[in-house]
């Protein structure tokens, strides 16, 4: 089983080079066969390629028979340059599922706001880091077919008691770089994930204005609050939650999870999927 390892958004610095070649070493024990893009080491600045270099990498493995799945191992700010140059009539005609996290959430809402098809929010280089042994059997589990400890969450109710639609977003700050642009999905009934590696209280807070401002919180069916690491980090008074209050009815159900964001120990989930709590 060949799969295709992608960088779309920033290039991996110096001091990354040995988790590329950790995790090459993981697949391979999983039987994978890892094809690694041209544009993954930085190059220029944070750059490992040109938005079309980069790009053009992803769509060699769309169009590369050989290749079965594609794990973007990046993260960063410069996801959102490669979406012009998608073929999306190329993605919306393949049967690969996409994986990444963070940046690349620009990437996989595009995806399923184009083409309908959904992606796993997910980064694989958690089987480096370190909670690399859970992990990676995880991971195998759901090699194996089984899927309940990658992506099954636990979670608890804030507001409501109830929820159920297709999940669209992931990174906060990523995801709102597509408003006003085609990428950005249709949010009518849709379960929106929202969390978050950096951000202090006004910077989350923003956020969520702008969230507001575009009607989003209107038309949603209900928000799942991930992970807000380094928020979480702080001795706010205020919670995301609290701040979420702010722009929301009270009715609006809410619910959070420990278990998706930028931990090492965090889950998968399926952005373009129905899911129901």
């Amino acid at each position: 089983m060949k799969v295709g390892l992608s960088a779309c958004s920033d290039g991996h610095i110096k001091e990354w080079e040995y988790q590329v070649d950790e995790l090459v070493q993981v697949l391979k024990d999983f039987g994978m066969e890892p094809v690694l893009a041209p544009h993954i080491k930085a190059k220029e600045d944070t750059f490992s390629g040109k938005d079309e270099e980069r790009a053009a990498d992803l769509m060699r493995f769309y169009t590369d028979d050989s290749i079965e799945a594609i794990y973007d191992i990046s993260g960063g700010d410069l996801a959102n340059g490669v979406l012009k140059y998608l073929d999306f009539d190329v993605i919306a005609g393949s049967d690969k599922v996409f994986w990444g996290y963070s940046d690349l959430t620009t990437v996989i809402n595009a995806i399923y706001a184009i083409t309908g098809k959904s992606s796993v929010l997910y980064q694989v280089k958690n089987m480096v880091y370190s909670q690399a042994e859970l992990q990676r059997k995880r991971f195998s589990d759901y090699l194996e077919g089984s899927t309940a400890s990658l992506f099954d969450l636990n979670y608890e109710f804030l507001q409501e008691s109830h929820m159920e639609g297709t999940v669209v977003g992931g990174n906060i700050r990523c995801l709102t770089k597509l408003a006003g642009t085609k990428y950005w999905p249709d949010m009518t009934g849709k379960i929106l994930l929202l969390e978050s590696l950096g951000g202090g209280s006004g910077q989350i807070a923003t956020l969520l204005t702008q969230l507001e401002q575009i009607g989003v919180f209107d038309k949603v069916s209900g928000i799942l609050l991930g992970t807000f690491t380094n928020y979480e980090k702080e001795d706010y008074k205020l919670s995301v939650f609290d701040l979420l209050k702010m722009h929301i009815s009270d009715t609006l159900p809410i619910a959070c999870t420990k278990e998706i964001g930028h931990g090492h120990d965090s889950k998968a989930i399926v952005i373009g999927e129905k899911l129901k709590l």
